[in-house]
C-alpha cells in the first residue's frame, strides 16, 4: 500500500476531518512524507477541506 492509500484509509476509519499531524500519527509515517502525499492529493481532487487545515477524502 503506497501513502496516499494508507492516508486515504487512515481518513475513511477516522470518520471525520483530520490534520496532517494526525494522519502521520494514525498511519505511522513520517510527517513530511504526509505533507507531501497530501499536496499532491489537494491537487488531483482526491481529498477535500471541509474546516480549515482539515482533510477528508472527497466524495
Amino acid at each position: 500500500m503506497n501513502e496516499k492509500e494508507l492516508i486515504l484509509k487512515a481518513m475513511k476509519e477516522a470518520g471525520e476531518p483530520l490534520n496532517a499531524g494526525k494522519i502521520a500519527e494514525l498511519t505511522g509515517l513520517d510527517r513530511k512524507a504526509v505533507d507531501k502525499a497530501m499536496a499532491a492529493m489537494k491537487k488531483d481532487g482526491s481529498i477535500v477541506s471541509p474546516v480549515r487545515c482539515k482533510w477528508q477524502p472527497a466524495e
